[in-house]
């Protein structure tokens, strides 16, 4: 099984908040976890801007840095491709969703298409939670 993460959920695999205990059990059934590549600019935006609002010291900042780069590189990144951007764009609409939130919608479906079994879409935010589920994905809210 696999799941998808979008970045509200992959932050809390790096920053305590809440959610974050109840991801990281939820991630160790998974034998993978997957994102959007533009999980990456976000992710490190808000690790950044929690720096810069002082709710991260520069040692813990560096740190999750550090342990986010790793973590990045055991998982499976979904393409930005045109065919995606195209969906988000559509499902922007259909679900009045920011751009970004319709990317990683978009990238859970595309992701959904080319798996055997069904993957399960995490996600903090109620609103995208509610138009993946409406997209006939499986959703955890974390």
């Amino acid at each position: 099984m696999i799941a998808y993460l979008d970045t509200s959920a992959l932050v809390k695999l790096f920053v305590m908040e809440v959610g974050s205990r109840t991801l990281r059990a939820l991630i160790e059934r998974f034998a993978a976890s997957a994102t959007s590549v533009i999980a990456y600019a976000e992710a490190r935006a808000a690790f950044a801007r929690r720096h810069r609002e002082r709710t991260l010291s520069s040692a813990q900042y560096q740190r999750v840095v550090a342990e986010f780069e790793e973590r990045w590189e055991t998982l499976l990144g979904v393409e930005a491709s045109m065919p995606v951007i195209r969906v988000a764009g559509t499902l922007a609409e259909r679900h009045s969703l920011r751009g970004f939130d319709a990317i990683h919608l978009a990238s859970g479906l595309d992701l959904q298409t080319r798996l055997p079994e069904p993957i399960t879409f995490c996600c903090a935010d109620a609103r995208l939670n509610a138009a993946a589920a409406a997209e006939g994905l499986k959703v955890e809210a974390v």
